[in-house]
């Protein structure tokens, strides 16, 4: 970190903290909804393929809208494009439980509307909008903070959410849900962006029009994106079918609340450590080896017995590898860019990242019921590993010439 003052000012400070809270809340809410699938299936009628193609939507609406909350950010303020996000996320979970909410309205609850309040609330757009408060030598450690914070809702949430589905059902849990999205709506509001005056960035002219086009010329960019598409596909896979996975295997359901626990708990330091690690090494070496450690952490999960102490340290591993991806992507982003669109560049390199969830939502439940297992699944998952660790190392890590010359 660098040796000159963290926080700029009182605005920069608020908007880290309410950044946190805002990006727990979101997705202390999504890490759950694997754990209602066997509910959503014997009163809703609603099968696992139906259960993963509504999470496949969600991550799709989820990447597909972050641009626009990020380009809303951009121009508007972040907290306008966070609080209208929260509003969406609401409806959702509150047509979740009260209803309708079977058929096509399922997809509707779970996939369109909570993807499209993800899209503003969770990591991406919070993130970014605390980066354009920080300079490039501390930049990568506020966005970890907000991360790493968030990840308590990771860690937290499966807990309360396994107790409280056994102790008050799946529809008070869910009701509870909206309580605290009513909360994240309202901290929201003091996620703000800098002012002219505060912004560490020096002001050009370049239009989002020149941002896109000189981003998709740029072969590293192009590279990054094609990376977070494996990401998403990881991180999905896991958070979604994980649950399922290991009841299938024998184990009870409070091993799969515990991974996910795990999960967010060990993904507070990996993302910390990923974060200070930016800092002194090169990121995109970071990345490269977070993605073969995914692979090798996979294989072992899945050839070694079945039992809680091998699902423990697959919880614990993959959570300390789990979002500590983000704080190198984003910063390379930055990096090679600028802050002045950053919103709008990172939410299509999460759009690829959206795309990869999609698919390891769909196809982990499709393969589960075409074969009665998720073998195929995690087999793709580790050839995704390999490319996704071949394919950062050629990223080179340097701005522009715009920003050379300003």
């Amino acid at each position: 970190m660098s040796s000159e003052k963290f926080i700029k000012n009182k605005t920069a400070l608020i908007t880290l903290i309410a950044a946190c809270v805002v990006v727990l809340i979101s997705l202390g809410v999504r890490q759950t909804f694997g754990l209602f699938f066997m509910d959503f299936k014997n009163d809703l009628d609603i099968s696992i393929t139906q259960s993963g193609l509504a999470i496949g939507i969600q991550m799709l609406m989820w990447g597909l809208t972050g641009p626009i909350f990020g380009a809303i950010a951009d121009k508007y303020g972040g907290h306008k494009a966070i609080c209208l996000a929260f509003v969406f996320y609401i409806l959702g979970i509150y047509f979740l439980y009260a209803g309708p909410n079977t058929g096509i309205f399922f997809q509707i609850d779970l996939g369109l509307l909570v993807g499209i309040g993800l899209g503003g609330t969770a990591i991406s757009i919070p993130m970014s909008i605390v980066g354009k408060h920080f300079p490039l030598s501390n930049r990568t450690i506020a966005m970890s903070i907000v991360t790493a914070v968030g990840s308590l809702g990771y860690f937290i949430s499966p807990l309360y959410t396994s107790y409280s589905l056994i102790k008050n059902g799946w529809v008070d849990t869910l009701f509870v849900f909206t309580i605290f999205l009513f909360i994240g709506l309202i901290i929201a509001f003091f996620v703000r962006s800098p002012s002219a005056a505060q912004s560490i960035e020096k002001p050009n002219n370049q239009s989002a029009i020149e941002a896109f086009k000189e981003a998709f010329k740029n072969k590293s960019y192009i590279l990054l994106v094609s990376g977070f598409f494996v990401c998403g596909f990881h991180i999905t896979l896991v958070g979604t079918h994980v649950p399922k996975y290991v009841i299938d295997r024998g184990l009870e359901s409070w091993t799969a609340a515990a991974i996910l626990s795990l999960i967010g708990l060990f993904n507070i330091f990996g993302s910390l450590l990923s974060g200070y690690l930016s800092t002194k090494i090169s990121k995109k070496i970071i990345l490269s080896s977070i993605y073969a450690l995914r692979g090798i952490s996979i294989i072992l999960f899945i050839f070694l017995p079945a039992s809680n102490i091998n699902a423990f340290i697959f919880g614990a591993s993959f959570g300390f590898l789990w979002l500590s991806t983000v704080p190198a992507t984003s910063g390379i982003v930055a990096h090679i860019f600028g802050t002045k669109y950053l919103g709008i560049l990172y939410g299509i390199v999460f759009l690829s990242h959206q795309v990869g969830s999609f698919f390891g939502a769909f196809l982990g439940g499709l393969f589960h019921d075409l074969y009665g297992s998720y073998d195929y699944a995690w087999y793709l998952a580790i050839v995704l590993s390999i490319f996704a660790a071949i394919i950062h190392l050629p990223i080179k890590e340097e701005a522009v010439l715009r920003l050379k010359t300003e």
